[in-house]
């Protein structure tokens, strides 16, 4: 496999990076792999589960990527009581007109906050389905475009299960990326305390980009370069969860097409326009990870899907130069 040096990559991309980076590192102490795990994410178009213990910066760090990209916002609190239509939207009936008129809901926003997400019912999270998917809401038999750039930064607690609501495969796979954001470093907590003491940093956070640079970003994402034996790679994974006799459920085509897009994303943030075989490893994990389902014996085993999807990317040839 021949790869061949890079021209440079948009300025654009560069550019609008770094400012994203620096601007949400006003926020967020330390944890620059998460956040450039975050902006890959943005550069697919790709939705954002967050899964993690409460209280380390999850929301707090939604907040910042949806004010740096300057997009509009809106925040569901997700609760047992919520209503489908309390997501999407309703039509209501104006006496004064004398007719029907579509009252959207928080989803059609830009970025859109789910918090907790695993505490609303079943119904209620199938409402984010198509419009995570197909990026459209359908009230009452009538079809409405999402705006562009579209994104769900979703949040919940892995630990505390009583009055939750496990989110189902079909949601799980509609999300790009699942991150773990970690408890923070002494130095880092320190700062923390220093940063956060006097004033909330997120208040005076202001914009740094655009929705149009946003979208102009995600098109030149796509011309990154994947070689024929790269995208061998891609498949060889995605492949071979599905026939891992520990998984129950394996890797979708959609999980395929989110790691080959990541890669090239995360290919983008080192500043090259073709993607290797180390992008495709940093990225499985985050991509994969989420979606997959063990088999009864090897969840009585205790295996974890992270550690078995690290053994299967272990086991598979990594392409070399020729």
């Amino acid at each position: 496999m021949l790869y061949w040096p890079t021209k440079g990559l948009n300025c654009m991309i560069e550019e609008i990076v770094l400012r994203l980076r620096e601007n949400i590192q006003k926020v967020i102490v330390g944890k620059m792999e998460v956040i450039n795990m975050a902006l890959a994410a943005i550069l697919c178009e790709g939705h954002i589960l967050f899964d993690d213990v409460p209280g380390i910066g999850k929301t707090t760090l939604a907040r910042a990527l949806s004010i740096s990209l300057g997009a509009t916002f809106r925040r569901i609190q997700f609760t047992p009581d919520l209503l489908p239509s309390d997501v999407t939207g309703i039509n209501w009936f104006n006496q004064k007109k004398q007719s029907f008129e579509f009252r959207p809901g928080p989803i059609m926003s830009q970025v859109v906050l789910a918090d907790e997400i695993n505490r609303a019912t079943p119904r209620t999270q199938s409402a984010l389905l198509e419009a995570m998917q197909e990026r459209q809401v359908t009230v009452d038999g009538v079809s409405r475009p999402t705006p562009r750039p579209f994104l769900v930064l979703a949040t919940q607690n892995p630990i505390e299960l009583e009055g939750t609501f496990p989110l189902p495969e079909a949601q799980l796979d509609r999300f790009l990326i699942s991150l773990k954001i970690g408890y923070p470093e002494k130095k880092e907590e320190d700062q923390i305390l220093l940063r956060f003491g006097e004033q909330d940093p997120l208040a005076q956070l202001e914009a740094v980009t655009t929705p149009e640079e946003v979208l102009a970003m995600q098109e030149q994402r796509k011309t990154i370069r994947v070689e024929q034996t790269v995208r061998g790679y891609i498949l060889d994974i995605t492949r071979s969860t599905r026939e891992n006799t520990e998984i129950e459920l394996g890797a979708s085509p959609r999980a395929t097409l989110a790691l080959f897009q990541t890669s090239q994303a995360w290919a983008a943030l080192q500043g090259r326009d073709y993607v290797l075989p180390d992008d495709v490893k940093k990225m499985a994990p985050q991509v994969l990870t989420h979606r997959l389902i063990l088999a009864p014996q090897a969840q009585l085993r205790g295996r974890d899907s992270g550690v078995l999807l690290q053994d299967i990317i272990d086991a598979i040839p990594v392409p070399v130069e020729d």
